[in-house]
């Protein structure tokens, strides 16, 4: 019996040290050509924004592997991109300007022996910054300062800000990043003291904009004390789907964990709403929301299910008992987008990080104070009307 073992593991070691040889002999090339590949031919470029897309015809050689193209970009450094023998197209991408460049492009061989270069010359349209820079509108926002602008092209970039501190300008390490067509965004946290702010736009590839100076005093606002909220159950206020959920798990400090959220009648398709109070009567600034981010294979996903989408902000300071709209002030109504303008179901990093840090909607201008508020859903993302939120923050002035 013993002997059969032996010879059992030595037939066994000798298939494994086999199949190791022919693992490493396939990964060896099958050939070696030095004889560079020919050029590509019948280049056509079409100029974009800040690129250029170069389409050209393959050379003939069989064993033809990728095209590759090498250039300078503005701050000196070498860019190469490649493309598949599969693809009679590359994009090179990250010009600052709009100057004529020289795009030196190789056919390259399984043995990576490069062709001779084809030099293709390009003229690169405007690169976005320009234009989102051109269109950017900086106010005062309370406790901050909000940015808006249009980027057509929903180019990758970011809006740096610096803050002047005795007597030269600083980073505020509150960068804004995005990829947005429509960008409106603020950055808070910031004392309501006038302030000189420096504003530039930059790409991924270090391409900036031309800088905005600006003087701005953020408006006043603190955040209402959450440990002064409480439910307030009118006969007309939706009611929650499980016993496990609660209208006051809106204030529980807890931001996206399982039943630790408000989850109203799934059955109802009407318009629903739920009240609250806020302890104190305060002039309101916003509120921030935190929708509940449903469990799915892709793993936690916002702007899904009852998450609001189209919804109104109605505030009081004398409710009536009988759960009507009288003495109610609607101060806010609001559509809810992702920064990447997605289909349903589809969420890019940037649509989660914006979600997940929760998503700020500021009150109309009303010089009154209120202590009650009520949201209404007309709709969510899913396309019905019940509503899934794991926290809420308001602000304003109780003073």
């Amino acid at each position: 019996m013993k002997k059969i073992n032996k010879l059992f593991f030595l037939v066994l070691s000798m298939m494994i040290v086999s199949f190791i040889g022919c693992k490493q002999d396939e990964l060896k090339p099958f050939e070696k050509n030095e004889t560079p590949p020919g050029q590509v031919s019948n280049i056509t470029v079409e100029n974009g924004p800040a690129n250029a897309k170069i389409s050209y015809s393959l050379p003939a050689d069989k064993d033809l592997l990728y095209v590759k193209a090498v250039y300078k970009l503005a701050n000196g450094t070498e860019a190469e991109v490649k493309s598949s023998y599969y693809n009679n197209s590359l994009l090179v991408e990250g010009f600052g300007d709009t100057n004529e460049h020289e795009v030196m492009v190789y056919a390259v061989n399984r043995s990576e022996v490069a062709s001779a270069p084809t030099i293709v010359k390009i003229k690169p349209l405007e690169n976005p910054i320009k234009g989102v820079f051109r269109n950017l509108k900086v106010i005062p926002d309370f406790a901050g300062i909000n940015f808006t602008s249009s980027n057509p092209a929903k180019a990758d970039l970011s809006i740096e800000v610096m803050i002047m501190k005795n007597g030269k300008y600083e980073s505020l390490g509150k960068n804004i990043y995005t990829s947005a067509a429509d960008i409106n965004q603020s950055i808070r946290g910031l004392d309501t003291i006038a302030s000189k702010f420096a504003i530039t736009i930059r790409d991924r590839w270090l391409n900036y904009s031309d800088t905005l100076y600006t003087t701005l005093k953020p408006l006043y606002e603190t955040a209402l004390s959450k440990s002064l909220y409480k439910a307030l159950k009118l006969p007309t206020d939706a009611v929650q789907t499980y016993t496990s959920t609660a209208l006051e798990n809106m204030w529980d400090n807890n931001f996206i964990d399982w039943p630790r959220c408000s989850l109203t009648d799934v059955t109802q398709i009407t318009p629903q709403w739920v009240t609250f109070d806020l302890g104190k009567p305060a002039i309101l600034s916003r509120i921030v929301v935190w929708n509940y981010p449903e469990y799915l294979n892709a793993g936690r996903m916002y702007y899904y299910g009852g998450n609001l989408k189209d919804f109104e902000i109605w505030a009081s300071d004398n409710p009536p008992a009988d759960g009507s709209f009288n003495n109610w002030v609607m101060i806010g109504s609001y559509k809810s987008t992702k920064p990447s303008g997605s289909a349903y179901g589809v969420q890019t990093s940037e649509d989660y990080a914006f979600a997940n840090a929760g998503i700020s909607y500021t009150f109309g201008a009303v010089a009154k104070k209120f202590r009650y508020l009520r949201i209404k859903s007309n709709k969510n993302w899913q396309g019905t009307t019940f509503q899934s939120i794991s926290e809420i923050q308001c602000y304003g002035d109780p003073r």
